[in-house]
């Protein structure tokens, strides 16, 4: 990725020959002092913009200056985690679809639209991150455009590492590994990681099935018999069904170099890839993700393949009863991602939730049980909302009534913290992967929905969707390729070194973050203390603006679902 180039940039944020808001034709540039959803709202639904303006009123005009909505602002509200104060303007009764942008006093938005759907592309662009994401494969300019690129890592001679050798597989062996998706900003691929993004995309093929049957991304599979979000997932359950030793069932951690390579595309790069320890995380994640998938695939006649996932989960769970507490020991020679984990219980209850939905017998829904916890939002660490969502989700439903009492009990305690919160947002820790927490959040809701009926939890995902579309403390839309101000320099190697000025679209970074300061050099870096804004768009800042596929998937599950609603 190159510089960006500051004619862009000025032209992308500026609402050019409109009559201003202070009432002049004029060229205005907006200060960053209204926050609004960039893309922009739909005609039914509520459209919320926060300023820090303190204007008593605000309009909305259309492109050309007229005035169609006028709108007084709500009371001053200190938000102690940004460190500003902001007031709401509610123009939810403005239903005329069009483009438009809002002024308060000489204050101006960034143009936003309305209309009764908004979100397909951003939902197909979500998604075709997987696609560009690909390993050990060309993406040919027909399907990447200009972000094409020649195949790297083929992944065909991967060494066992020395901390994952035994008697099958002694010091020195070699297998293939060949597929699957790059991890993140890096080039590993992370079983534990891949677990929860691929059960997150196959949920919701699975729940908004109609909606991807429909969905064409352009990708070489395009135009086959399955929709496009299966075909992009299989690619993934593929390579993790070749992260299994068959000799007794274990799965390997991760699959990496020894140390991070630079920036470089990934056909220039060959350093030795290894596969590193086998752990009791990975073989209950990698049961449960297969034991999902097993259910699934039948629907598509993928009848051999869905049996041989079902056979891997048996395989990985009796492995796991085998070493019920292998934890990962990040090597000294290996300083990858480590997807450490010292607590299994979440992982214990959601591979034994998917198991028993795939056999029906009684032994998985005892382990569940002894291993429940209360659901929360999901992260690669935390993954026991998943085994409750898919079992609330299932046939097996009515068995579970106290488990949806508890789900639903969540679900109302994101709905009072936004309800409490002057950003209008759940979202009250800024930790690694925030936006992941927001947009984990509307996956939540969009499941109480499901559940009830109750379109409560809908408006309170449209919610989490406006927070990452700009409506937050930054003022950025957090998705690459789509808004006014979207991040420009993630911290991803192919965008970096791929020479194209344009970040690959629909990428959602990590977003503020206070568990780590120390990633930019401090004195040419400056990031807020303030939680809600400590967020950089900076290629150096790996801890705010990195990509990674778990934070990919429950965005194209909340912009898929939703989109879903409003057709």
């Amino acid at each position: 990725m190159k510089v960006q180039a500051p004619i862009k940039v000025f032209l992308a944020a500026c609402v050019l020959l409109l009559a201003g808001c202070g009432g002049k034709k004029e060229v205005q540039t907006p200060s960053g002092n209204i926050l609004i959803n960039q893309v922009g709202y739909i005609t039914t639904s509520a459209k919320l913009a926060l300023l820090r303006t303190g204007s008593d009123d605000f309009q909305v005009k259309t492109k050309e200056g007229k005035v169609v909505f006028e709108g007084e602002t709500g009371p001053l509200e200190y938000w102690e985690l940004s460190g500003d104060t902001v007031q709401v303007a509610d123009f939810s009764d403005l239903t005329t679809p069009g483009d438009y942008f809002l002024c308060a006093g000489e204050e101006v938005s960034y143009p936003f639209k309305i209309a009764g759907r908004l979100y397909g592309e951003l939902a197909d662009a979500a998604l075709k991150s997987y696609y560009f994401a690909r390993c050990g494969v060309d993406l040919e300019k027909a399907y990447a455009g200009k972000w094409h690129r020649k195949a790297g890592h083929p992944d065909t001679t991967v060494l066992v590492h020395v901390s994952a050798v035994d008697g099958y597989r002694p010091k020195g062996t070699v297998i293939s590994s060949a597929g699957g998706w790059y991890d993140a900003g890096d080039f590993g691929k992370y079983i534990v990681n891949s677990g929860i993004s691929t059960y997150t995309l196959l949920l919701s093929s699975e729940l908004n099935k109609a909606y991807h049957q429909s969905q064409n991304l352009n990708i070489p599979e395009s135009g086959n018999e399955l929709p496009d979000i299966v075909d992009e997932t299989l690619v993934n359950l593929k390579w993790m069904l070749s992260m299994q030793d068959p000799n007794d069932g274990g799965v390997y951690h991760k699959l990496t170099t020894k140390n991070f390579v630079g920036f470089v595309m990934p056909s220039e790069t060959n350093d030795q890839r290894y596969v590193v320890h086998k752990t009791t995380a990975a073989a209950l994640d990698f049961a449960a993700t297969m034991a999902f998938a097993a259910r699934i695939l039948p629907e598509y006649s993928l009848i051999e393949l869905a049996d041989e996932m079902a056979a891997s989960a048996q395989n990985a769970w009796q492995w796991a009863l085998r070493h019920p507490d292998e934890v990962y020991e990040q090597p000294e020679d290996i300083k990858t991602g480590a997807y450490g984990d010292n607590n299994l219980s979440d992982e214990w209850f959601w591979a034994a939730a998917e198991m028993y939905l795939l056999t029906k017998d009684a032994q998985y829904l005892e382990k569940s049980k002894e291993s429940y916890q209360q659901p929360g939002t999901s992260t690669w660490r935390q993954v026991n909302t998943l085994g409750v969502i898919s079992l609330l989700t299932s046939e097996k439903r009515a068995e579970f009534s106290g488990m949806e009492q508890d789900f639903l009990a969540y679900a109302d305690l994101l709905l009072s913290k936004e309800e409490e919160s002057p950003y209008v947002v759940s979202i009250d820790r800024f930790a690694w992967g925030s936006n992941s927490d927001v947009v984990n959040d509307g996956l939540v809701k969009l499941i109480a929905f499901r559940l009830t009926g109750d379109e409560k939890y809908v408006a309170s995902a449209r919610n989490d969707l406006d927070y990452i579309l700009g409506r937050n403390a930054t003022g950025y839309s957090f998705v690459t390729g789509f808004g006014s101000k979207s991040p420009m320099h993630p911290h991803q190697r192919i965008s970096s070194a791929d020479g194209v000025e344009d970040p690959m679209p629909g990428y959602l970074v990590g977003g503020p973050n206070t568990n780590v300061f120390t990633d930019c050099d401090q004195d040419k870096v400056q990031r807020s203390q303030f939680p809600a804004r400590s967020y950089v768009d900076e290629e150096c800042s790996y801890s705010t603006n990195e990509t990674a596929i778990n934070w990919n998937a429950p965005l194209v599950f909340l912009v898929s679902s939703l989109d879903a609603v409003d057709r």
